[in-house]
């Protein structure tokens, strides 16, 4: 399956690169039709129904495209996806395209996780740190965990940095111990 995704996604990454399209809008209108999906479970049945042709499905696509405003490239992504009975793997497409064009744009992921709300200051300055740590341009995601007492954790990938509170009393615990 991830494999599948991944295709897909490099496909559709080469697509947007090659096009000049705007990266933050192709996953924006590849979202919105997953959306479409979650929703809707007559649609779904209709795009993945074999008995349905192609081309029915395809004039659905069309409607839903014009009335949303997608791009040529997204609407032919999820024709294809249609025609190859593939559209349940939409959102791991998505989730892949958006590695992949980080990755090939030179966008690192970061998910930082304070004790309390940080503000545009703080958000700026730790994306700022971020980014000279890896040399890239930073994507932060932000979440909040009152058990750090003070401090953050940035997770980049696989690799964590620890600067809370807990985690320095933790750290301090160990070496009491050991």
């Amino acid at each position: 399956m991830a494999s599948v995704a991944s295709t897909y996604a490099r496909a559709f990454a080469d697509v947007v690169l090659s096009a000049h399209l705007d990266a933050d809008r192709s996953i924006a209108e590849l979202r919105a039709i997953a959306g479409l999906l979650a929703e809707s479970a007559e649609l779904r049945r209709v795009w993945e129904n074999p008995a349905i042709p192609a081309e029915q499905k395809r004039r659905v696509l069309d409607v839903v495209a014009e009335r949303d405003g997608l791009s040529r490239q997204t609407r032919n992504l999820v024709a294809v996806l249609i025609d190859h009975r593939r559209v349940h793997f939409l959102e791991s497409i998505i989730a892949q395209l958006e590695k992949e064009l980080d990755a090939r744009l030179g966008f690192a992921e970061a998910q930082i996780t304070s004790a309390r709300e940080l503000g545009d200051a703080e958000k700026r300055e730790f994306e700022a740190q971020v980014g000279k740590l890896t040399g890239k341009k930073v994507r932060a995601r932000y979440g909040q965990d009152a058990s750090l007492l003070g401090g953050a954790v940035v997770r980049l990938g696989s690799t964590i940095y620890d600067g809370s509170v807990k985690g320095q009393l933790e750290r301090l615990k160990e070496a009491i111990s050991s």
